[in-house]
């Protein structure tokens, strides 16, 4: 597959085949709870309880096992702020192969430690886009690996979209699938899975308030990149890549803003009805529920929960 073209369903059939060996396959959740709360049928996809600890891993995974063996042998370089860092990190050490990941100076100390401790090699950079792409380019430069973008890298686009299949094979047909949404990989991917599985149900992002990029994207018809994200949400920082976008569009997404109070209130909501400890950037999805009930009462929805790596030293309560 050409990591530069726009992925397709089989692309992601290729990946589940790939990440088999390696990725979990997450169990579906459900709270009598929280469906009382929201209105509708919630059927949560339970990604904390995946390798690393989020969603990313399948990506990652599926790029890593994707390199021939003269690629690989060069390693592989991101730059993330923390999740598709750690699960890169990880996919690598699977293969045996070296692993260098830039990551912003204002990152989650708990997720730096996580990619460290899956034996990536850490290059600090200033928390712009442009220095983390600036930085990984010069260690691209420096080292011949390859490059796996967090979002953009069909490969990537692809493995994310097995949680979906996954999801939709463990429930059969949803009204519709609600996803949180940064860069926008996880939402390409689910796009994808969804039109080629259950045609008839709508997918949903959901974005926080003060990173509303995508938002303003899809509004607007044109990409959005200008901005200064204000969120308590790290890992939905990242500007909407370009690919992300076409298939966005495409594939008809629907994008709702979630304000951090609206997110925090469900992460708190997660921990005490179902016992899981998830991100803000995982919370914001149930978030979205809770504030549009409208749009979802009585329908059968599921909700991608997309990771659990909590900085246990700073909640935001």
């Amino acid at each position: 597959m050409d990591h530069a073209a726009l992925p397709g369903f089989n692309d992601i059939l290729s990946a589940a085949a790939r990440i088999a060996p390696h990725a979990h396959v997450t169990p579906v959740l459900h709270s009598r709870g929280l469906d009382a709360i929201a209105g509708c049928t919630l059927h949560f996809k339970a990604e904390p309880l995946q390798r690393a600890g989020a969603f990313k891993f399948r990506g990652a995974c599926n790029a890593v096992w994707s390199l021939d063996e003269a690629t690989a042998a060069r390693g592989v370089v991101t730059h993330s702020s923390g999740n598709h860092g750690g699960a890169l990190a990880l996919a690598a050490r699977t293969r045996g192969i070296p692993c260098h990941v830039v990551v912003p100076d204002n990152a989650v100390a708990a997720k730096l430690a996580a990619i460290e401790g899956y034996g990536a090699v850490l290059h600090r950079c200033a928390p712009t886009i442009a220095a983390r792409e600036a930085m990984c380019a010069q260690v691209q430069a420096d080292t011949g690996a390859e490059l796996v973008h967090p979002y953009t890298d069909s490969r990537v686009i692809a493995g994310q979209g097995t949680a979906t299949m996954e999801l939709l094979n463990a429930t059969g047909t949803l009204d519709a699938i609600l996803v949180p949404v940064g860069g926008g990989g996880l939402a390409s991917g689910t796009a994808i899975a969804t039109r080629a599985l259950a045609p008839g149900c709508r997918v949903f992002g959901a974005e926080p308030a003060g990173a509303a990029d995508t938002f303003e994207s899809l509004r607007r018809g044109e990409r959005v990149t200008d901005f200064i994200p204000d969120t308590i949400c790290d890992g939905l920082r990242g500007t909407l890549g370009a690919p992300d976008f076409e298939l966005l569009r495409e594939h008809g997404v629907e994008v709702l803003t979630v304000t951090d109070g609206d997110t925090i209130a469900a992460m708190r909501l997660l921990w005490q009805r179902m016992k899981l400890l998830v991100e803000p950037s995982s919370a914001i999805a149930l978030a979205m529920v809770l504030g549009h009930r409208e749009r979802f009462a009585g329908q059968r929805v599921g909700v991608v929960l997309t990771g659990g790596n909590v900085d246990l030293d700073a909640l935001p309560w």
